[in-house]
């Protein structure tokens, strides 16, 4: 079975889940060689007692159209779970969880899928993109961001903070970082 790179995106309104909320997140699914097979994404009603942090508050506050975007056509975190794993398994191969930065992203997709689903067909595993930047372009870590990046790397697609939007862009970074580590 095949690879199917799962390239996500989570808009939250703090740092953790639980005291905090996943408000929207997107994925896209990539072969390998960059063809996106399919999208997924959802708008989640808040955790019951969780507030929003302070500082993610204010930075909100600077993107109202991307605000607008991750508070329509809510649903249940059960509900978008459920629908979410029947996705992933549905998906012509086995998936692997890649995001900018994963640590962030996978943290909270990870602790959604197991307290609402009790499963993550992704195991407890992901793939950072600027991890794997660090290998392929041989730098430090720190040094591995989008600015230091080669520019044939990056096609024009919106970066916006829209979660299917930013999945998008990410998925066909990370894809044409593939094509580069590979002979």
């Amino acid at each position: 079975m095949p690879e199917i790179y799962i390239s996500t995106d989570v808009e939250t309104d703090g740092p953790i889940p639980g005291p905090h909320s996943l408000l929207s997140f997107g994925s896209a699914a990539y072969t390998a060689d960059k063809q996106l097979l399919s999208t997924f994404t959802a708008n989640l009603e808040t955790l019951p007692g969780a507030v929003a942090h302070p500082k993610t508050a204010e930075w909100w506050r600077t993107q109202p159209e991307a605000w607008a975007a991750c508070r329509k056509d809510l649903e249940t975190p059960e509900n978008a779970m459920t629908r979410y794993v029947t996705w992933l398994k549905r998906l012509p191969g086995k998936p692997v969880f890649v995001a900018y930065p994963a640590g962030f992203d996978f943290l909270f997709v990870y602790w959604y899928l197991i307290r609402f689903t009790g499963e993550s067909p992704f195991s407890h595993s992901a793939l950072d993109i600027k991890s794997f930047a660090m290998a392929v372009l041989k730098t430090d870590y720190r040094e591995s961001t989008k600015r230091n990046m080669p520019k044939h790397w990056f096609d024009k697609l919106p970066h916006n903070h829209v979660a299917l939007d930013d999945a998008i862009e990410q998925g066909a970074l990370f894809c044409n970082m593939l094509a580069d580590s590979r002979p």
